[in-house]
This record gives structure tokens, C-alpha cells and sequence, in this order.
């Protein structure tokens, strides 16, 4: 039986932006108590999503304030409910973008909770008691056991929390379009909090990787750090005529308005692009290099919670985690503003175990 709104007595206390200036400050508030399938988590560290960023700022014109964000949870089993049987106090475990859905309908059954029309996010959604959700900026949480993913031993918390939102929304179209085959040619279109881990997924699939960027100044790091094959400048005319029909798919992580016809271009007969970042204005793509060569765009949005943890395993037999920067929680308002320039390799980390309750005694 889940809780009722009237039953959110367990005390926590979180990071929220009061209104659209984005500006996070300690505030107190409540939890449910468990449910007979419910979860409680410690959090220790929660990820900082660009998404994060547009929600606070009320980018999407769909906020509700006070807004606690985070959906890249890491952290500790406190306590299950009666029903809970994956779970124990103990275990290492990880919360990504969505806490709930209908868990009934074709998709829900399927194992893809993302495509529910009954989604509920992690933060900044209306739960099924009618209350505001809140997220992982904060000191504790309790999920639905469907909700929660398990974190395998030898993968570090701090490195493994982007991977329930940045890994998942790589990993998902990768497996679902073909592109995680040894020996194919797979295009990463820019490297930032999501491009540098598909980088890596690709080569934990054995595949070539090529990535395109309009920087010149990330190709060290793409092939030296990251281990990628090929870089591509998309502003050099001539480094993208030398490309021309040679991957068989892209992931485009970009939501910067850019010409994506161009890039279709890379792509081989029957290529795929698959976009995984939301730019603001409409993209406009000619017919004719879609239809004359039979090529496909395609959309994905993150992944069901049993891709979520087929994610997590494979990524620590291959040692994939994502590259991060560990902040405290006095740091983040620095961190957004740090984050709007894309002056960040590639993922802040919140320490919220260690810090959380310090900042939020300094303001008392």
C-alpha cells in the first residue's frame, strides 16, 4: 500500500531553487515513510545533469518551486518495506530520472517504465499521493523497488551516479538501433556529459569510434583520454568531405541549435542518427540524403530500469564510468554557473553525505 500525502513524515533536507533564478539554498522537508515496496536511501552523491540547469531556470516552462533536482542518485539502503526482495539495508544503490510509473500498461510491461504516459520524474513530477517529487540534491529519498538499481561492486559511487541518467541515454539507443556491434563505425556528435561516456560504450563494444566536434581543442582528449579513434572538426570542410559515407551510426548528443543535414552526409547507406539531446528550435532535415540512401533519424529518451541495470553491470566489467569532478554542496551554485559554459570535464558529482548536512547547518 503506498503512502498517502498526509503520511510524508520522515524529516530530510535538500538543495532547492526557490524560483526561476536558479539559485539553490538549503531547505528542509519531508519524505514518506516506507511503503510495503518501498526503498529508503542514504544519498551519498547525486550528479549534476544539464537538465538539472533547465529545470531550475524554469527553462521548459514547467517548474514547481520549490525544485529540488537530481536524478543521477548513489547511496545506501537504509530500510525496505515488507515486500522488498532485491534489497537490504547495505546495499550500494542508485536512483536515475524516473521513480514511478503506472506499471501496468504495454510499455510498463515491456520494461520500458520511460515510454509510460504515467511517467513520474525524480524531481518536478506530481507522485501518485498527489505530492511534488524531489530529487537527489538531497539527504535521503525513498523509491519504489522497481525504481532502484543495484551498483555493482568494483564501480565507484561517485563515478557510477552519471551513468543512471548520461550512461543510460548512450547506452539505450546504442543497443535498441544495432549500434553496439564489434567491427561497425559509430559517430559521437560533441563531447560533453554525454558524448565522452558514449565514447566509451562504443569501445567497450569493440566498435570504431569517430567523434565530431566544432572544437578542435577537445581532440587530444578525445583520442589520448577517452580512447577514441578518429576526430572530426564539423567547421573543417575538408575533414568532413574525408568522413563522407563511412559510419554506420551516429549518437547526436548535441542541444545546440546546429545544421544536422551536413552530418547525414558521414553516415553509409542505411546509417542511422540517433539524437539523444534536445535542441530548442525545430531541426530541419532535406528529404532527399534521408530517402536516396535509405538512411534513418531516430529519437531516444534514457531507458526502462532493467536496461538501466544491464547498463551498470556491463559497464563495470569494461571499467566504464564517467569523468567527474566532485563538488560539495556549498560549491553548487558555482558548479551551475560553471556548468551554463560547459566549463566542466565532463560531470560534476555533489558529495552529498559529506557536505549536505554542513552547508545546510551553515545557513541555519
Amino acid at each position: 500500500m503506498a503512502p498517502t500525502a498526509a503520511e510524508h513524515t520522515r524529516k530530510a533536507v535538500g538543495l532547492a531553487a526557490l524560483d526561476a533564478s536558479g539559485h539553490l539554498s538549503p531547505l528542509a522537508i519531508t519524505r514518506r515513510c516506507t511503503g510495503d515496496d518501498d526503498v529508503v536511501i542514504k544519498i551519498l552523491y547525486c550528479g549534476i545533469c544539464h537538465s538539472d540547469l533547465h529545470s531550475i531556470k524554469n527553462d521548459w516552462k514547467n517548474a514547481r518551486y520549490p525544485m529540488i533536482p537530481g536524478h543521477e542518485i548513489a547511496g545506501e539502503v537504509t530500510e525496505v518495506g515488507k515486500n522488498v526482495t532485491k534489497y537490504k539495508a547495505g546495499y550500494r544503490v542508485g536512483v536515475g530520472c524516473m521513480v514511478n510509473s503506472c506499471q501496468s500498461c504495454e510499455s510498463c510491461n515491456k520494461g520500458f517504465e520511460n515510454h509510460c504516459p504515467g511517467i513520474i520524474f525524480t524531481y518536478n513530477s506530481v507522485d501518485v499521493d498527489g505530492t511534488v517529487t524531489y530529487g537527489g540534491y538531497s539527504s535521503m529519498v525513498v523509491v519504489h523497488e522497481r525504481f532502484v538499481v543495484r551498483f555493482p561492486d568494483t564501480m565507484p559511487l561517485d563515478k557510477g551516479a552519471p551513468l543512471l541518467c548520461a550512461g543510460i541515454t548512450v547506452y539505450s539507443p546504442m543497443k535498441y538501433h544495432g549500434l553496439n556491434v564489434p567491427g561497425l563505425h559509430l559517430g559521437v556528435l560533441g563531447l560533453g556529459g554525454l558524448g565522452h561516456v558514449a565514447v566509451k560504450f562504443g569501445k567497450a563494444f569493440g566498435m570504431k569510434v569517430t567523434v565530431i566536434s566544432s572544437s578542435p581543442g577537445k581532440k587530444e582528449e578525445a583520442l589520448e583520454r577517452l580512447g577514441a579513434d578518429a576526430f572530426v572538426v564539423s567547421k573543417d570542410a575538408d575533414e568532413m568531405k574525408a568522413a563522407m559515407s563511412t559510419m554506420d551510426g551516429i549518437i547526436n548528443t548535441v542541444s545546440a541549435n546546429i545544421p544536422v543535414a551536413p552530418l547525414f552526409g558521414l553516415l553509409k547507406p542505411n546509417g542511422k542518427m540517433v539524437m539523444v539531446g534536445l535542441p530548442e528550435k525545430p531541426i530541419e532535415i532535406p528529404p532527399f540524403p534521408l530517402v536516396a540512401t535509405n538512411k534513418t533519424l531516430a529519437g531516444s529518451f534514457i531507458g526502462g530500469t532493467s536496461d538501466t541495470q544491464e547498463m551498470l553491470d556491463l559497464a563495470a566489467k569494461h571499467g566504464v564510468t564517467a569523468d567527474i569532478e566532485v563538488i560539495g554542496a556549498d560549491y553548487v551554485n558555482t558548479a551551475m554557473e560553471r556548468l551554463a559554459k560547459a566549463d566542466v570535464r565532463y560531470r560534476f558529482v555533489i558529495d552529498i553525505g559529506n557536505t549536505l548536512d554542513k552547508a545546510a547547518a551553515t545557513t541555519e
